[in-house]
Protein backbone atom coordinates (compact mmCIF):
# COMPACT_ATOMS: atom_id res chain seq x y z
CA UNK A 1 0.00 0.00 0.00
CA UNK A 2 0.88 3.53 0.08
CA UNK A 3 1.04 5.58 2.96
CA UNK A 4 1.91 8.64 4.28
CA UNK A 5 4.56 7.24 7.21
CA UNK A 6 5.40 9.48 10.36
CA UNK A 7 9.12 7.98 11.37
CA UNK A 8 10.23 11.14 12.69
CA UNK A 9 8.55 14.36 13.67
CA UNK A 10 8.91 17.38 11.09
CA UNK A 11 8.36 20.75 11.95
CA UNK A 12 5.26 21.05 9.60
CA UNK A 13 3.55 18.84 6.82
CA UNK A 14 5.50 19.82 3.88
CA UNK A 15 8.13 17.45 5.41
CA UNK A 16 6.02 14.36 5.08
CA UNK A 17 6.54 12.42 1.77
CA UNK A 18 4.73 9.06 0.57
CA UNK A 19 6.00 5.83 0.85
CA UNK A 20 5.61 2.06 -0.18
CA UNK A 21 4.47 0.07 2.69
CA UNK A 22 3.38 -3.60 3.20
CA UNK A 23 -0.33 -4.04 3.67
CA UNK A 24 -1.47 -3.46 7.25
CA UNK A 25 -2.23 -7.25 8.62
CA UNK A 26 -6.25 -7.12 10.10
CA UNK A 27 -6.72 -8.29 14.06
CA UNK A 28 -9.14 -11.23 14.48
CA UNK A 29 -11.69 -8.93 15.13
CA UNK A 30 -11.10 -6.09 12.35
CA UNK A 31 -11.65 -5.01 8.74
CA UNK A 32 -9.29 -4.29 6.41
CA UNK A 33 -10.80 -0.88 4.31
CA UNK A 34 -9.87 0.24 0.92
CA UNK A 35 -9.30 4.09 1.75
CA UNK A 36 -10.93 6.18 -0.98
CA UNK A 37 -11.30 9.81 0.22
CA UNK A 38 -9.22 10.73 3.89
CA UNK A 39 -10.13 13.72 5.83
CA UNK A 40 -7.99 15.94 7.89
CA UNK A 41 -7.94 17.74 11.30
CA UNK A 42 -6.17 19.98 13.32
CA UNK A 43 -4.65 17.32 15.81
CA UNK A 44 -2.85 15.76 12.31
CA UNK A 45 -1.10 18.90 12.42
CA UNK A 46 0.00 18.48 15.99
CA UNK A 47 0.08 14.90 15.82
CA UNK A 48 3.24 14.81 12.46
CA UNK A 49 5.00 17.37 15.16
CA UNK A 50 4.89 15.37 18.22
CA UNK A 51 2.56 18.11 20.03
CA UNK A 52 -1.00 16.17 20.26
CA UNK A 53 -1.89 14.30 24.16
CA UNK A 54 -1.89 11.00 22.02
CA UNK A 55 1.17 9.96 20.40
CA UNK A 56 1.55 6.60 19.20
CA UNK A 57 4.83 5.15 18.71
CA UNK A 58 7.06 5.72 15.81
CA UNK A 59 7.02 4.61 13.05
CA UNK A 60 3.26 4.91 12.70
CA UNK A 61 0.90 5.95 9.33
CA UNK A 62 -0.76 9.56 10.19
CA UNK A 63 -4.27 10.75 9.67
CA UNK A 64 -7.33 9.88 11.53
CA UNK A 65 -10.64 9.84 9.27
CA UNK A 66 -11.41 8.23 6.21
CA UNK A 67 -14.44 6.44 3.70
CA UNK A 68 -13.96 3.01 1.48
CA UNK A 69 -14.72 -0.23 0.93
CA UNK A 70 -14.62 -3.48 2.92
CA UNK A 71 -11.94 -5.22 1.49
CA UNK A 72 -11.86 -8.13 3.98
CA UNK A 73 -13.89 -8.69 6.95
CA UNK A 74 -13.36 -10.11 10.78
CA UNK A 75 -14.42 -14.10 11.51
CA UNK A 76 -17.66 -14.85 12.49
CA UNK A 77 -18.26 -16.90 15.66
CA UNK A 78 -20.73 -18.69 17.12
CA UNK A 79 -22.38 -14.96 19.40
CA UNK A 80 -21.55 -12.69 16.28
CA UNK A 81 -21.32 -11.91 12.89
CA UNK A 82 -19.61 -9.00 11.19
CA UNK A 83 -22.04 -6.30 10.55
CA UNK A 84 -20.17 -5.11 7.32
CA UNK A 85 -19.70 -7.46 4.26
CA UNK A 86 -16.69 -7.54 1.60
CA UNK A 87 -17.31 -4.61 -1.05
CA UNK A 88 -19.41 -2.26 1.85
CA UNK A 89 -19.36 1.36 1.72
CA UNK A 90 -17.94 2.87 5.07
CA UNK A 91 -16.62 5.77 6.80
CA UNK A 92 -15.14 5.35 9.99
CA UNK A 93 -11.79 6.22 12.12
CA UNK A 94 -8.43 5.24 13.47
CA UNK A 95 -5.08 5.82 13.29
CA UNK A 96 -3.66 5.26 9.79
CA UNK A 97 -6.51 7.47 7.45
CA UNK A 98 -3.26 8.74 5.18
CA UNK A 99 -2.81 4.84 3.42
CA UNK A 100 -4.48 3.50 0.26
CA UNK A 101 -5.48 1.07 2.97
CA UNK A 102 -6.21 0.86 7.02
CA UNK A 103 -7.80 -1.32 9.45
CA UNK A 104 -10.51 -0.85 11.84
CA UNK A 105 -12.67 -2.43 14.38
CA UNK A 106 -16.05 -2.15 13.96
CA UNK A 107 -17.18 0.11 16.54
CA UNK A 108 -15.21 2.77 14.53
CA UNK A 109 -16.69 1.95 11.40
CA UNK A 110 -20.52 3.24 10.11
CA UNK A 111 -22.77 2.65 6.74
CA UNK A 112 -21.79 5.86 4.70
CA UNK A 113 -26.11 7.10 4.21
CA UNK A 114 -27.58 6.47 1.11
CA UNK A 115 -27.04 8.95 -1.49
CA UNK A 116 -23.70 9.96 -0.31
CA UNK A 117 -20.19 9.90 -1.89
CA UNK A 118 -16.52 8.87 -0.15
CA UNK A 119 -15.46 12.48 -0.33
CA UNK A 120 -18.52 13.90 1.95
CA UNK A 121 -18.29 10.49 4.26
CA UNK A 122 -14.97 11.08 4.90
CA UNK A 123 -15.58 14.31 7.25
CA UNK A 124 -18.66 12.48 8.96
CA UNK A 125 -16.94 10.42 12.18
CA UNK A 126 -15.22 13.61 14.18
CA UNK A 127 -17.70 16.67 13.16
CA UNK A 128 -21.26 15.38 12.75
CA UNK A 129 -21.22 13.71 16.36
CA UNK A 130 -18.96 16.59 18.03
CA UNK A 131 -21.37 19.40 17.00
CA UNK A 132 -24.51 16.82 17.90
CA UNK A 133 -23.55 16.11 20.99
CA UNK A 134 -22.85 19.31 22.36
CA UNK A 135 -26.06 20.86 21.16
CA UNK A 136 -28.07 17.86 22.22
CA UNK A 137 -26.92 15.78 25.33
CA UNK A 138 -24.43 18.75 26.60
CA UNK A 139 -26.49 21.99 25.91
CA UNK A 140 -30.37 20.52 25.70
CA UNK A 141 -31.11 22.47 22.68
CA UNK A 142 -34.94 23.23 22.52
CA UNK A 143 -37.04 24.76 19.62
CA UNK A 144 -37.20 28.30 19.60
CA UNK A 145 -33.81 28.56 21.30
CA UNK A 146 -31.25 31.09 19.92
CA UNK A 147 -27.96 29.91 19.62
CA UNK A 148 -24.57 31.33 18.49
CA UNK A 149 -22.36 29.12 16.29
CA UNK A 150 -18.50 30.11 16.33
CA UNK A 151 -15.91 29.80 13.37
CA UNK A 152 -19.68 29.11 12.10
CA UNK A 153 -17.57 27.85 8.19
CA UNK A 154 -15.52 25.13 9.63
CA UNK A 155 -16.32 21.63 9.72
CA UNK A 156 -17.75 21.34 13.00
CA UNK A 157 -19.36 24.85 12.65
CA UNK A 158 -21.20 23.34 9.33
CA UNK A 159 -22.44 20.47 11.11
CA UNK A 160 -23.39 22.57 14.25
CA UNK A 161 -25.42 25.07 12.47
CA UNK A 162 -27.40 22.47 10.08
CA UNK A 163 -28.18 20.08 13.26
CA UNK A 164 -29.13 23.62 15.06
CA UNK A 165 -31.05 24.65 12.33
CA UNK A 166 -33.18 21.41 12.28
CA UNK A 167 -34.44 21.02 15.57
CA UNK A 168 -35.85 24.26 15.67
CA UNK A 169 -33.14 26.71 16.76
CA UNK A 170 -32.98 30.18 15.65
CA UNK A 171 -29.24 30.43 14.59
CA UNK A 172 -26.47 33.34 14.77
CA UNK A 173 -22.67 32.40 12.77
CA UNK A 174 -19.62 33.96 12.83
CA UNK A 175 -16.71 33.68 11.08
CA UNK A 176 -13.83 36.03 10.02
CA UNK A 177 -14.51 37.09 6.51
CA UNK A 178 -18.08 37.90 4.44
CA UNK A 179 -17.37 35.20 1.96
CA UNK A 180 -17.52 32.75 4.73
CA UNK A 181 -20.52 34.02 6.32
CA UNK A 182 -22.09 33.37 3.45
CA UNK A 183 -20.91 30.11 3.47
CA UNK A 184 -22.56 29.89 6.89
CA UNK A 185 -26.17 31.05 5.37
CA UNK A 186 -26.22 28.83 2.56
CA UNK A 187 -26.10 25.91 5.15
CA UNK A 188 -28.84 27.53 6.96
CA UNK A 189 -27.75 29.84 9.22
CA UNK A 190 -30.36 32.27 10.19
CA UNK A 191 -28.49 35.72 11.03
CA UNK A 192 -24.52 36.36 10.37
CA UNK A 193 -22.14 38.38 12.33
CA UNK A 194 -18.24 39.02 11.16
CA UNK A 195 -15.77 39.43 14.17
CA UNK A 196 -14.51 42.27 12.04
CA UNK A 197 -17.11 45.29 12.83
CA UNK A 198 -16.43 46.88 9.39
CA UNK A 199 -17.83 43.61 7.45
CA UNK A 200 -20.70 43.14 9.57
CA UNK A 201 -23.78 42.18 7.78
CA UNK A 202 -27.30 40.19 8.36
CA UNK A 203 -30.15 38.62 7.01
CA UNK A 204 -32.43 40.93 5.09
CA UNK A 205 -34.97 42.99 7.14
CA UNK A 206 -35.16 44.46 10.50
CA UNK A 207 -33.49 43.03 13.66
CA UNK A 208 -35.55 40.45 15.94
CA UNK A 209 -37.74 42.20 18.44
CA UNK A 210 -40.57 41.03 20.59
CA UNK A 211 -43.39 42.24 18.07
CA UNK A 212 -42.21 40.94 15.29
CA UNK A 213 -44.61 38.10 14.73
CA UNK A 214 -42.69 35.53 13.26
CA UNK A 215 -40.56 35.60 15.87
CA UNK A 216 -39.73 31.94 17.96
CA UNK A 217 -40.51 31.82 21.51
CA UNK A 218 -37.52 31.27 23.81
CA UNK A 219 -36.88 29.68 27.02
CA UNK A 220 -34.48 32.06 28.41
CA UNK A 221 -35.75 35.47 30.54
CA UNK A 222 -35.19 39.07 29.35
CA UNK A 223 -32.71 40.40 31.51
CA UNK A 224 -31.99 42.87 29.30
CA UNK A 225 -34.70 44.56 27.54
CA UNK A 226 -33.96 48.03 29.52
CA UNK A 227 -30.86 48.59 28.96
CA UNK A 228 -29.32 50.74 26.07
CA UNK A 229 -27.07 49.37 23.74
CA UNK A 230 -23.46 50.54 24.93
CA UNK A 231 -20.28 51.13 23.24
CA UNK A 232 -18.07 48.32 23.53
CA UNK A 233 -14.49 49.47 25.56
CA UNK A 234 -11.14 50.29 23.57
CA UNK A 235 -9.61 47.30 22.51
CA UNK A 236 -12.61 44.82 22.66
CA UNK A 237 -14.53 42.91 19.93
CA UNK A 238 -17.52 44.69 18.93
CA UNK A 239 -19.32 41.79 17.33
CA UNK A 240 -20.95 40.69 21.50
CA UNK A 241 -22.69 43.92 20.78
CA UNK A 242 -23.83 43.05 17.21
CA UNK A 243 -25.05 39.45 18.58
CA UNK A 244 -27.43 40.84 21.79
CA UNK A 245 -29.15 42.91 19.11
CA UNK A 246 -30.18 40.37 17.08
CA UNK A 247 -32.05 38.64 19.85
CA UNK A 248 -35.57 39.83 21.08
CA UNK A 249 -34.85 42.91 23.28
CA UNK A 250 -31.17 42.29 23.45
CA UNK A 251 -31.50 39.37 26.00
CA UNK A 252 -28.77 37.58 24.14
CA UNK A 253 -28.31 33.93 22.99
CA UNK A 254 -29.55 30.87 24.63
CA UNK A 255 -26.64 28.62 23.58
CA UNK A 256 -23.16 29.35 22.89
CA UNK A 257 -21.08 26.80 20.69
CA UNK A 258 -17.36 27.67 20.87
CA UNK A 259 -14.40 25.75 19.13
CA UNK A 260 -12.37 28.40 19.14
CA UNK A 261 -11.48 29.76 22.40
CA UNK A 262 -14.17 32.50 23.15
CA UNK A 263 -16.08 32.06 25.86
CA UNK A 264 -15.22 35.25 27.39
CA UNK A 265 -16.12 37.68 25.63
CA UNK A 266 -19.72 35.35 24.86
CA UNK A 267 -20.14 35.82 28.12
CA UNK A 268 -21.02 39.61 27.14
CA UNK A 269 -24.06 38.21 24.88
CA UNK A 270 -25.14 34.94 26.79
CA UNK A 271 -28.93 35.15 27.95
CA UNK A 272 -29.83 33.96 31.26
CA UNK A 273 -29.74 30.81 32.09
CA UNK A 274 -27.83 30.30 29.37
CA UNK A 275 -25.62 27.14 28.17
CA UNK A 276 -21.96 27.56 26.86
CA UNK A 277 -20.34 24.72 25.38
CA UNK A 278 -16.68 24.27 25.10
CA UNK A 279 -16.05 22.00 22.39
CA UNK A 280 -12.09 23.17 20.70
CA UNK A 281 -9.54 25.86 21.36
CA UNK A 282 -8.72 26.84 17.27
CA UNK A 283 -7.16 30.17 18.30
CA UNK A 284 -4.55 28.30 20.60
CA UNK A 285 -4.82 30.01 23.78
CA UNK A 286 -6.54 28.39 27.02
CA UNK A 287 -8.94 30.82 28.36
CA UNK A 288 -9.32 32.19 31.74
CA UNK A 289 -12.90 32.95 32.34
CA UNK A 290 -14.09 35.58 35.20
CA UNK A 291 -16.20 33.23 36.74
CA UNK A 292 -18.06 36.10 38.49
CA UNK A 293 -19.74 36.54 35.28
CA UNK A 294 -20.74 33.05 35.09
CA UNK A 295 -22.37 33.35 38.49
CA UNK A 296 -23.86 37.19 37.07
CA UNK A 297 -25.92 35.17 34.10
CA UNK A 298 -26.88 32.37 36.20
CA UNK A 299 -25.17 29.74 33.17
CA UNK A 300 -23.17 26.98 32.85
CA UNK A 301 -20.39 26.32 31.16
CA UNK A 302 -19.66 22.82 30.22
CA UNK A 303 -17.17 21.15 27.78
CA UNK A 304 -17.29 17.95 25.28
CA UNK A 305 -14.60 15.75 24.51
CA UNK A 306 -16.79 13.49 22.17
CA UNK A 307 -13.83 11.04 22.07
CA UNK A 308 -14.50 10.00 25.04
CA UNK A 309 -17.93 8.68 25.05
CA UNK A 310 -16.94 5.46 23.70
CA UNK A 311 -15.40 4.49 26.87
CA UNK A 312 -17.73 6.30 29.26
CA UNK A 313 -21.29 6.09 27.75
CA UNK A 314 -20.95 3.72 24.69
CA UNK A 315 -25.03 4.07 24.58
CA UNK A 316 -24.65 7.74 24.03
CA UNK A 317 -22.84 6.98 21.20
CA UNK A 318 -25.41 4.91 19.29
CA UNK A 319 -28.24 7.74 20.15
CA UNK A 320 -25.80 10.41 18.41
CA UNK A 321 -25.46 8.47 15.38
CA UNK A 322 -28.83 7.11 15.51
CA UNK A 323 -30.23 10.65 15.68
CA UNK A 324 -27.51 12.17 12.81
CA UNK A 325 -28.99 9.24 10.50
CA UNK A 326 -32.21 10.22 10.59
CA UNK A 327 -31.26 13.87 9.93
CA UNK A 328 -29.21 12.69 6.98
CA UNK A 329 -31.89 10.50 5.54
CA UNK A 330 -34.57 13.08 5.63
CA UNK A 331 -32.31 15.60 3.83
CA UNK A 332 -31.43 17.77 6.82
CA UNK A 333 -28.34 17.50 7.33
CA UNK A 334 -25.72 17.43 4.24
CA UNK A 335 -21.80 17.02 3.67
CA UNK A 336 -19.58 19.86 4.40
CA UNK A 337 -16.43 18.83 2.67
CA UNK A 338 -14.71 22.04 0.85
CA UNK A 339 -14.87 22.73 -2.28
CA UNK A 340 -12.90 24.69 -4.50
CA UNK A 341 -13.63 28.02 -5.87
CA UNK A 342 -16.22 29.56 -3.39
CA UNK A 343 -14.09 31.54 -0.38
CA UNK A 344 -12.25 33.43 -2.26
CA UNK A 345 -12.57 37.02 -1.39
CA UNK A 346 -10.52 39.28 1.09
CA UNK A 347 -7.91 38.31 3.97
CA UNK A 348 -7.81 38.54 7.36
CA UNK A 349 -7.47 37.35 11.02
CA UNK A 350 -11.03 36.93 12.91
CA UNK A 351 -11.31 38.15 16.38
CA UNK A 352 -9.85 34.65 18.17
CA UNK A 353 -9.63 32.91 15.22
CA UNK A 354 -7.23 33.52 13.24
CA UNK A 355 -9.24 32.53 10.26
CA UNK A 356 -7.96 33.68 6.60
CA UNK A 357 -10.06 33.15 3.34
CA UNK A 358 -7.93 32.98 -0.04
CA UNK A 359 -7.92 36.18 -2.12
CA UNK A 360 -6.75 34.40 -5.26
CA UNK A 361 -7.39 30.37 -5.50
CA UNK A 362 -4.55 28.45 -6.06
CA UNK A 363 -3.98 26.15 -9.38
CA UNK A 364 -5.26 23.54 -6.97
CA UNK A 365 -8.72 25.34 -6.28
CA UNK A 366 -9.62 25.54 -9.55
CA UNK A 367 -13.42 24.12 -9.84
CA UNK A 368 -14.01 21.22 -11.35
CA UNK A 369 -16.90 17.79 -12.37
CA UNK A 370 -16.08 14.69 -11.69
CA UNK A 371 -17.48 11.65 -13.75
CA UNK A 372 -21.04 11.62 -11.91
CA UNK A 373 -21.25 15.76 -12.80
CA UNK A 374 -20.27 16.60 -8.73
CA UNK A 375 -17.93 19.58 -8.18
CA UNK A 376 -14.41 18.10 -7.52
CA UNK A 377 -12.69 18.33 -4.47
CA UNK A 378 -9.21 20.19 -4.63
CA UNK A 379 -7.24 17.61 -3.17
CA UNK A 380 -6.59 14.35 -4.84
CA UNK A 381 -4.21 12.19 -4.07
CA UNK A 382 -1.82 11.03 -1.24
CA UNK A 383 0.56 13.50 -2.36
CA UNK A 384 -1.54 16.11 -2.27
CA UNK A 385 -2.29 15.85 1.90
CA UNK A 386 0.22 18.08 2.75
CA UNK A 387 -0.64 21.01 1.15
CA UNK A 388 -4.16 20.24 2.02
CA UNK A 389 -2.89 20.35 5.99
CA UNK A 390 -0.80 23.49 5.01
CA UNK A 391 -4.05 25.16 3.70
CA UNK A 392 -6.19 23.87 6.83
CA UNK A 393 -3.32 24.76 9.24
CA UNK A 394 -3.62 29.02 7.57
CA UNK A 395 -7.69 28.96 7.47
CA UNK A 396 -7.57 29.17 3.86
CA UNK A 397 -10.43 26.56 3.21
CA UNK A 398 -13.50 26.17 4.82
CA UNK A 399 -15.57 23.02 6.18
CA UNK A 400 -14.26 19.51 6.03
CA UNK A 401 -10.78 19.87 4.32
CA UNK A 402 -10.76 16.14 2.32
CA UNK A 403 -8.55 14.56 0.11
CA UNK A 404 -9.86 12.28 -2.62
CA UNK A 405 -7.66 8.63 -2.59
CA UNK A 406 -7.24 7.08 -6.38
CA UNK A 407 -6.93 3.74 -5.06
CA UNK A 408 -3.57 1.51 -6.61
CA UNK A 409 -3.66 -1.79 -8.36
CA UNK A 410 -2.67 -3.18 -5.68
CA UNK A 411 -6.26 -2.26 -3.36
CA UNK A 412 -9.06 -2.26 -6.29
CA UNK A 413 -12.91 -1.96 -5.41
CA UNK A 414 -14.40 -5.36 -5.22
CA UNK A 415 -16.07 -6.73 -8.60
CA UNK A 416 -19.23 -5.21 -8.73
CA UNK A 417 -18.91 -1.85 -6.09
CA UNK A 418 -19.01 1.02 -8.19
CA UNK A 419 -17.00 4.08 -6.46
CA UNK A 420 -19.57 7.52 -6.64
CA UNK A 421 -16.57 9.60 -6.93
Amino acid sequence: MRAIQVKQYVKGPSELTVSELPDPIPAADEYLVAIHASATNFFDLLQIQGKYQLQPPLPWVAGFEFAGTILQTPQATKSRSPRFAVGDRVFGAGQGGYATKTTAKEGFLRPIPQGWDFVDAAGLFVTAPTSYAALVTRADIKRGDYVLVHAAAGGVGLAAVQIAKALGAVVIATASTPAKLDIAKSYGADHVVCYHSSQNHRKAGSPPSPSTPSQPKSSALSTTSSKKPSKPKRNEPSWPDEVLSLTPSRRGVDIVFDPVGLITPSLKCTAWNGRLVVVGFAAGAIEKVAMNRVLLKNVSVTGLHWGQYARHEPQTVETVWRELFKLMESGKFKGTAFKPGIVSEGKGKGEGEGDKASSTPSPSSISKKNDDGKEEVPYVGLNSIPEALRALGARETWGKVVVRVPQDDDAQTPQGVKSKL
